[in-house]
């Protein structure tokens, strides 16, 4: 049987049980321990993993024989060392585990089926004006069950979990986005996450976007060498997250990490959040008022060729306030990395990246320590992966109530 859990409301509860409050909690969360050091090792042996976890050699092989049994691991052939038996490694089983992400966007949703391993098996993606829900919904669950129905019959039962990742309070800007009087308000008074439960057969997680987002960027990306880096998710409005010690800071109210709402100059002697500035609904908009047509930064291929300088110009702008958001943040928490991602080609990504370390070249950094801005790795799958990290998280992750605490309020 695989570990399961149940989506928690009570993530402190839950957390004391996982850390041995019983004795099965014990043994779910020595569990998670192995899990967790095998996918940041990639491949252990029992004796190592003894080593690394302070258990005793006899409560690893249990612990890695009933994980190997419910298919969650496997054996990697032997290796010899200089002395004694050959040791055998054992590596995470990509397929001892699924989970299928949704994103829920203001230009497109995405649906993907994942494994342990976090490779996207496959995915469904709608492109649209604006996020409408009852068709949204409707598109999301007959894309999951197409999904589902790809994977051989016993595996379906391995699915751990439907993970939700979507902009907060995302009825919001409906007049930058172009939609119709009234169709985002739908969304207000929606429980989004009661509507996903009433069509899954699976538990059903949610989370904002940047922050799911950032979630993937710990577990399956950058995380696996970096332990503290502030992330930037550049979509449709720029978002972002803040991860110390290999894990992702929520803070009280959920919203540590909002870099959107930095404030930077506003050219004007004034200030304006960086939402306003670095988000590519501003882009959408230049090229609307060049006589373009802004849906192709949304289409499913790999490139922007066409917009020239257009682009330039808006990766210049952007690049210069992510700047001055980096440069504040590190003024308070010093870190040694910065990443950034969006939902963007990878070229374009690379070119923002080398822009913004341009820009933070020309600021003033007197009395602060040295970072490196490097790129994401998940790219425009990243909030779909995010969504699809949760489940994962929740089931078989040591500090899982850190993504499923909920705002409060």
């Amino acid at each position: 049987m695989l570990v399961r859990a149940e989506p928690q409301r009570d993530a402190p509860a839950a957390a004391d049980s996982r850390r041995g409050g019983s004795q099965s909690g014990m043994r779910v969360y020595n569990e998670r321990l192995v899990l967790s050091l095998i996918r940041q090792h990639g491949s252990l042996p029992k004796a190592e993993i003894a080593r690394l976890t302070g258990l005793s050699a006899q409560t690893c092989s249990v612990i890695v024989k009933g994980l190997e049994a419910d298919g969650l691991l496997r054996k990697e052939k032997p290796q010899r060392g200089r002395v004694g038996q050959p040791s055998v490694p054992f590596s995470l089983n990509p397929e001892g585990s699924h989970s299928i992400g949704l994103k829920i966007g203001r230009r497109s949703a995405d649906v993907v089926l994942m494994n342990l391993a976090g490779t996207v098996i496959a995915r469904h993606r709608q492109p649209y004006r604006y996020p409408e829900p009852q068709g949204l919904f409707e598109f999301a669950e007959a894309s999951w069950l197409d999904l589902e129905s790809r994977l051989p019959r016993p595996d379906r039962t391995r699915i751990s979990g439907l993970g939700t990742a979507m902009p907060g309070e995302i009825w919001n800007w409906a007049q930058e986005v172009g939609a119709l009087p009234g169709i985002l308000d739908q969304w207000r008074t929606l429980d989004v996450e009661q509507e996903l439960a009433a069509r899954s057969p699976w538990p059903v997680f949610v989370q904002n976007d940047a922050t799911a987002a950032c979630a993937a960027e710990l577990t399956f990306g950058v995380g696996e060498h970096h332990r503290d880096f502030l992330y930037f998710f550049v979509g449709s409005f720029i978002g972002g997250g803040l991860v110390m010690d290999g894990r992702l800071v929520t803070g009280r109210s959920g919203n540590a990490g909002a870099l959107g709402s930095i404030l930077v100059p506003d050219g004007r002697g004034g200030a304006r959040q960086l939402i306003q500035c670095a988000s590519i609904f501003t882009l959408e908009r230049r090229i609307e008022e060049a006589g373009g047509n802004p849906q192709m930064l949304w289409n499913d291929d790999d490139s922007w060729n066409g917009l020239g300088g257009i682009v330039e110009t808006w990766i210049g702008e952007a690049a210069r306030n992510i700047a001055v958001a980096i440069v504040s943040t590190m003024a308070v928490i010093d870190l040694e990395t910065v990443v950034i991602d969006g939902s963007f080609p990878s070229a374009v990504r690379g070119r923002l990246r080398t822009a913004v370390n341009r820009a933070v070249a020309r600021l003033d950094r007197q009395g602060l320590g040295p970072f490196q801005v490097i790129d994401g790795t998940i790219g425009r799958d990243a909030r779909a992966v995010g969504g699809a990290t949760l489940p994962l998280l929740a089931n078989f992750a040591i500090h899982s109530e850190l993504f499923l605490k909920r705002p409060a309020g």
